[in-house]
């Protein structure tokens, strides 16, 4: 069960969700050589090129978390800030997220690759109405701690990725999401390349309505044992 802190005009208020769907949108770039950039920067590390982009991956709705704390098997993962579209009963609200992925497993199996780690969101929503029209100016920064040190690990403007309507008729063919669906909405290049972390701090933000959406979360090496 997710709970959110809605806003949406002068009204906040809290809401339980329990999701049914998830969807993660991959090489979701609107610039080609962006897309071509983050194709090239997971080959670096092994992972094979889509076969279209956009490409749709499904996921365990019981992956989605908010909780500070995410565990994962072996020292081979990392985090991948993203928008996040939440649909509710009453329409398309918007939080911020990370895809965090296996970059080992996604050597040989990204779909399977999306299933072996938690996928961890806010716990804030904005209704999707008020920020669309300021849209491409929303930003999304993520930092790493990454050997002790905290650092800008990525960085942009939603302008660089499709539009949130775009990536819906894509996978729905209609301009909206069933009801208790969430989808991961793209992400952007690592800035100096994909690399795991101690701990990922991630933040959506409007700088027309002059706030922020942030969550964090440490991440936890299991030990593999053979």
């Amino acid at each position: 069960m997710l709970t959110f802190t809605r806003h949406a005009g002068d009204r906040t208020d809290r809401i339980s969700l329990d999701l049914e769907t998830l969807v993660i949108a991959g090489w979701a770039g609107r610039d080609a050589a962006a897309i071509e950039h983050h194709i090239h920067e997971l080959a670096a590390i092994g992972v094979p090129p889509p076969s279209s982009v956009p490409v749709f991956y499904r996921g365990g709705a019981a992956l989605v978390t908010q909780s500070s704390r995410v565990e994962v098997l072996g020292p081979d993962s990392s985090g991948e800030i993203e928008p996040v579209i939440v649909s509710l009963a009453d329409g398309l609200w918007v939080t911020v997220g990370s895809d965090h992925t296996d970059r080992k497993a996604e050597t040989y199996g990204i779909a399977l690759s999306k299933q072996m780690c938690a996928k961890p969101v806010g716990t804030v929503l904005w209704k999707y109405e008020e920020v669309a029209p300021h849209w491409d100016e929303l930003q999304l920064r993520a930092h790493a701690v990454i050997g002790g040190e905290r650092v800008l690990y990525q960085e942009g403007k939603l302008s660089a990725l499709r539009q949130p309507l775009d990536l819906i008729g894509k996978w729905t063919g209609r301009d909206t999401l069933p009801p208790a669906t969430l989808m991961f909405g793209g992400t952007l290049g690592a800035i100096g390349g994909i690399r795991p972390a101690a701990r990922f701090e991630m933040e959506l933000i409007d700088p027309v309505r002059k706030r922020t959406i942030a969550h964090a979360y440490d991440i936890i090496d299991l030990p593999v044992v053979s």
